[in-house]
C-alpha cells in the first residue's frame, strides 16, 4: 500500500455500524499517512463527534441505525458546508448516487473497494479542500464551479506527483504504481505497461491490470491484448506521441483508449495504456492530461534512479578499489568485511529492516574498515598484541573511515554508522562515548556482527574463540557493550 506522507494535523471521521468495515477502513487510513484517524458505529455519535472535535473530511457508511449516511450529511453540511463528506455503501443504486452528490457529498464508494482507491480518493479531496480554503471559497452551490474544476485537476496533479515522488522500492514498485494512478485518475478498466525493444521492434508485457476484476488467465489476456493492440502501440512510438480515441467500434477489446509514452532522452522505453469497455467511460482531453503528466514524472523518476545507479556504481567501485587496497596488506580484513556483511545482513533480515535500511547496513558493514588503509603497517600487521599506544592509532580508524565517505552525499548515512560502529551501549566506546538510543541502530547491528567474527577468528597472537564461547560472550555482554534486543536476534539467528 502507498504511504501518501500526509501531514499528521489531517483529522478524519470514520462513521460505520460494520466493525469489520470500519476497522478495514481505519487501518488503511492510518498506514496511509493519516494517523490522526477516529472511527464511530452511527450517525448520531458522528455528529457529537464532529461537533466536539471537528474533522477535515469524513467517510460515512449510507445504511446505519438510528441517523443514516444520508441525514448525517445533511446534518454536517449545515453545521459546515466546506468539509468533505465521502459516502460508502454495499448497495449502491443511481438515485442515491446522484441524491448524496447532490447534498454535498464529494463522492460515492461501492464496497468492496481497494484501501489504496480510497486513499487516493481522501487525499485528492483533503488536498483540494486545502486549495478551496486558500481560494476562500466552499463547496456550496454558489461557488464557481471553474474555479472548482480547476482546482480539482490541479489537486489530482499533485496526488500525482506525490505518489510517484514518495515510491520507494525497484522500478517494478514505480512501474506499479504508475499502473493504479492511471487507473485511479482515468477510471478506465484495464491498464497495461508495455516495455519497448527498439532492436527487435517489440513490446513485453511488464504490468496487466484489470480494475475491480479478477481473472486465472492474466497472463494469456495480457498476451493477447498486447498483440490486439500492437498496431496502436506503433503509432505512438512512430510519432513519440499519446494516442488518443474517445470511441471506437471494438465490443471485444475496448470502447476507449488512450496511450503515452514513457521517454527517456528522447527515446520511448515503455508505453502506458488505459482501456474502457463501457461506452459511458469516454476519455477525455483531461484525462490524456492526467497521464502525460503522470509519465512524465515517472519517467524522470526512473532516469534520476538510472543515473543515481550509474553514479553509486562509480562510486562504490572506487571505494572497493580502496578497500582491496587494504586487503591487499592484511588479508584478515578482506575475509572479516565479507564476513561482518553477511551477519548484519542477516540480522537486519531477522530484525524486518526497511529496503533502504538494509541496503544501507550492506554498504555500512562492507566499508566499515576503510579507514584501515591510513594506518601505519607496523601497527595494522603486529603478529602480537598491540601496545597502549598502538591500539590508540588503530581506534582512529572508524573516524579516518567517516572522513574518506565525508565528500560523498550519497553516504550520509553510511559515513555515521561506519563512525559510531565501536561505541558500547554503556557510552565506554569509542570515539564519542555515545550511549544506548543515541548510537545509530544499524551501527549497534554493526557493533555486534563485527565483534562476533572478530572473535571467532584466528589471529597470529590468538586462536578464535569456538562458536559457544563465542555466544556465551555476547549474552554476557547484553545491556553493557551491546543492545541487548540486537544481541537476542543474533544469537536466535546462529540457531
Amino acid at each position: 500500500m502507498a504511504n501518501f506522507q500526509c501531514s499528521a494535523a489531517k483529522s478524519i471521521l470514520v462513521v460505520d455500524d460494520d466493525i469489520a468495515t470500519r476497522a478495514l477502513i481505519t487501518d488503511a487510513l492510518r498506514e496511509g499517512g493519516y494517523p490522526n484517524t477516529r472511527e464511530v458505529q452511527n450517525g448520531i455519535e458522528a455528529l457529537e463527534s464532529f461537533e466536539r472535535e471537528g474533522s477535515d473530511l469524513i467517510i460515512s457508511d449510507l445504511n446505519m441505525p438510528g441517523m443514516s449516511g444520508m441525514e448525517l450529511l445533511n446534518r454536517i453540511k449545515e453545521l459546515n458546508p466546506s468539509i468533505p463528506v465521502i459516502i460508502v455503501t454495499g448497495y449502491p443504486s443511481i438515485d442515491n448516487s446522484v441524491s448524496a452528490m447532490k447534498k454535498g457529498a464529494v463522492d460515492f464508494l461501492t464496497k468492496p473497494f481497494k484501501p489504496d482507491d480510497l486513499l487516493f480518493k481522501v487525499n485528492l479531496y483533503l488536498k483540494e479542500n486545502s486549495f478551496l480554503k486558500d481560494e476562500e471559497t466552499s463547496f456550496d452551490a454558489g461557488a464557481d464551479w471553474k474555479l472548482h474544476e480547476k482546482i480539482r485537476e490541479l489537486s489530482t496533479i499533485d496526488v500525482i506527483y506525490d505518489r510517484i515522488e514518495n515510491t520507494r522500492g525497484d522500478d517494478d514498485d514505480i512501474f506499479r504504481e504508475i499502473v493504479q494512478l492511471a487507473l485511479n485518475v482515468t477510471e478506465g478498466q484495464r491498464c497495461l505497461l508495455v516495455l519497448f525493444d527498439e532492436v527487435q521492434n517489440t513490446f513485453y508485457n511488464k504490468i496487466y491490470h484489470t480494475k475491480n476484476v479478477r481473472t486465472l488467465h492474466e497472463e494469456a489476456e495480457a498476451k493477447a491484448t498486447i498483440a490486439h493492440l500492437t498496431p496502436f502501440f506503433r503509432q505512438v512510438v512512430q510519432h513519440g506521441k499519446p494516442l488518443l480515441i474517445r470511441s471506437y467500434n471494438d465490443r471485444d477489446h475496448f470502447n476507449s483508449l488512450i496511450s503515452v509514452p514513457l521517454m527517456i532522452r528522447s527515446k520511448v522505453f515503455a508505453l502506458l495504456t488505459v482501456t474502457s469497455e463501457d461506452p459511458t467511460c469516454i476519455f477525455t482531453q483531461k484525462d490524456l492530461s492526467y497521464l502525460l503528466n503522470l509519465t512524465a514524472r515517472a519517467s524522470l523518476n526512473l532516469e534520476n534512479t538510472l543515473l543515481y545507479k550509474s553514479l553509486f556504481g562509480s562510486i562504490m567501485d572506487t571505494f572497493e578499489s580502496l578497500i582491496q587496497s587494504v586487503q591487499a596488506r592484511d588479508h584478515y580484513t578482506e575475509r572479516h568485511s565479507r564476513s561482518v556483511t553477511k551477519f548484519a545482513v542477516e540480522t537486519g533480515c531477522a530484525m524486518n529492516l526497511t529496503t533502504y535500511q538494509m541496503e544501507s547496513l550492506k554498504i555500512s558493514s562492507l566499508l566499515h574498515d576503510i579507514g584501515k588503509i591510513a594506518i601505519p603497517d607496523h601497527v595494522l600487521l603486529k603478529p602480537g598484541q598491540l601496545t597502549k599506544e598502538e591500539y590508540e592509532i588503530i581506534k582512529k580508524h572508524s573516524v579516518i573511515g567517516e572522513g574518506i565517505l565525508q565528500s560523498i552525499a550519497l553516504f550520509e548515512e553510511e559515513r555515521k554508522i561506519v563512525r559510531h560502529h565501536h561505541e558500547r551501549w554503556d557510552g565506554r566506546g569509542y570515539p564519542d562515548g555515545l550511549d544506548k538510543e543515541h548510537i545509530p541502530l544499524l551501527a549497534r547491528i554493526l557493533s555486534v556482527a563485527d565483534t562476533f567474527d572478530a572473535m571467532t577468528s584466528d589471529r597470529p597472537y590468538r586462536k578464535g574463540l569456538e562458536l559457544s564461547h563465542a555466544i556465551d560472550e555476547l549474552i554476557k555482554n547484553r545491556g553493557s557493550q551491546f543492545d541487548g534486543d540486537i544481541v537476542d536476534v543474533f544469537v536466535r539467528i546462529l540457531g
